[in-house]
C-alpha cells in the first residue's frame, strides 16, 4: 500500500500541482513529473525543483526518495518543467504515473480527419 506521501505526490501529478516539502533538511518547491519505485524497491518521484533551497544550482531535476520527504503539501501554481530531456531518467525504474504519458496525453484533443 502506498504511503501518504506517495498518495499526495501522485495526486499532485494528476492535477499538475506544485508540491512544497522538506528534503535532506532543505525546503523544496517542486513540480512532480514521474512517480513509482526505484531499483531498490523504494517509493521515488522525479520532480523539477524550481525554487527553494538547494546544495547546487536551481532549477534542476531531483530524484526524491519519498521516505525522506517531510511536511509535503500540494498547492496550485504555475507548472514548471525542464527544457530538454537529453538523457533517459534512471530515478524511477517501475513507473506508476508519468505526467507526460498518463495526464497530458489524455487531455490532447484528437484531430479529426477532414471529410
Amino acid at each position: 500500500m502506498p504511503s501518504p506521501t506517495y498518495a499526495l505526490f501522485r495526486s499532485a501529478i494528476l492535477a499538475e500541482q506544485q508540491v512544497t516539502c522538506t528534503y535532506e533538511g532543505r525546503t523544496r518547491e517542486l513540480c512532480p513529473h514521474i512517480i513509482g519505485i526505484n531499483k531498490s524497491g523504494e517509493e521515488v518521484v522525479l520532480a523539477w525543483q524550481f525554487a527553494g533551497e538547494s546544495s547546487g544550482r536551481l532549477q534542476q531535476w531531483r530524484c526524491l526518495r519519498l521516505a525522506n520527504v517531510r511536511d509535503a503539501r500540494a498547492r496550485a501554481g504555475q507548472w514548471h518543467e525542464g527544457g530538454s530531456h537529453r538523457t533517459t531518467q534512471t530515478c524511477v525504474s517501475d513507473i506508476d504515473l508519468d505526467v507526460n504519458v498518463h495526464v497530458r496525453k489524455r487531455r490532447k484533443p484528437s484531430r479529426r480527419m477532414p471529410e
